[in-house]
């Protein structure tokens, strides 16, 4: 099998904030659900003026001006504890809501620098927010980060600390950092709360990177049976086939390409494994017909322009 293969590397996806939301089921929600403005309050009992006016703005979602303020703020007081909450958790929020990565990544990085700033001081031992926002921040920082992620979500979670995006995040981190037994327990404790496909998918990729493709396929059969989108659906019989090619059974393989062209339309990779399939059973003239779909398909599609070519 092709090591081109868009669906055959599984961190290849988490480089890329926009597959995070797709991942996670776009739950990369606002923080302002899981910090309520009654929670928020135990980061300090704020003084004066400026910061009752602070704490409004945050609590009004105001997030670029609690980040302004709170920035002018921290230029007197560095160290404050109140005022680098605030200002990390704005910088968070204003980074997920970019279209520009390198703004993203701007916000990003002030987030993480203000958080691990406040980490200094004694009020953030036991407060799991601050772990949490900053392992999704290292988390949408990059793959590189993600092992950074994972520390900090595991600390959120061991303060009791437990948003409900935290096994989606922690499945995803585990993946990226190859940790495939992490990233299997976090999403399948995901899974009892939100028995999606994607999640479903994410488990039997995890599972694949184990070389364990019995319980692989049982999730992707379960994926398959309740998915509703086509291209979670493609994926997952993609993979189904590259299992049952794995296990010798080249008609199940076969139906499993040919359903996936019906699930999606056209698919150069569905395509390209039925040439491989046809040619590997002697039929060459129709395993090269596919391959020329394929291409025609995606005249990008590497190992198809390939096998046309030898």
């Amino acid at each position: 099998m092709s090591k081109d293969r868009p669906h055959s590397g599984y961190g290849a996806g988490f480089r890329r904030k926009q597959a995070v939301h797709r991942a996670v089921l776009a739950i990369a929600v606002l923080i302002l659900i899981s910090i309520s403005a009654a929670g928020f309050m135990r980061l300090g009992n704020p003084r004066g003026n400026e910061r009752r006016e602070l704490q409004s703005l945050w609590e009004s979602s105001a997030y670029a001006e609690a980040y302004a303020q709170s920035a002018g703020l921290l230029a007197q007081k560095p160290l404050d504890f109140f005022l680098l909450t605030i200002h990390g958790f704005s910088a968070y929020q204003l980074a997920i809501a970019q279209i520009n990565n390198s703004d993203t990544l701007r916000f990003i990085d002030d987030c993480i620098w203000s958080l691990r700033k406040a980490l200094l001081s004694n009020e953030a031992e036991k407060d799991g927010r601050l772990f949490y926002v900053l392992g999704k921040a290292y988390y949408d920082k990059g793959q590189g980060y993600a092992d950074l992620a994972v520390e900090y979500l595991e600390k959120a979670r061991a303060r009791g600390y437990e948003a409900r995006d935290i096994p989606q995040y922690l499945g995803l981190a585990y993946a990226a950092i190859r940790d495939y037994r992490g990233s299997v327990a976090a999403f399948t404790l995901a899974l009892g709360r939100d028995a999606s496909d994607v999640l479903l998918l994410s488990i039997a990729r995890s599972y694949i990177a184990l070389e364990e493709n019995d319980s692989a396929r049982a999730y992707l059969l379960r994926c398959v049976d309740l998915s509703r989108d086509s291209k979670t659906k493609v994926a997952a019989r993609l993979l189904l086939g590259d299992i049952l090619v794995k296990a010798g059974d080249t008609a199940g393989a076969e139906d499993q390409y040919l359903k996936a062209l019906e699930d999606g339309g056209e698919n150069a990779e569905a395509h390209y494994q039925l040439g491989v399939l046809y040619d590997a059973g002697g039929d060459t003239t129709r395993a090269r017909a596919e391959w020329r779909r394929a291409v025609r398909i995606n005249p990008a599609h590497g190992p198809s322009r390939l096998k046309l070519n030898t």
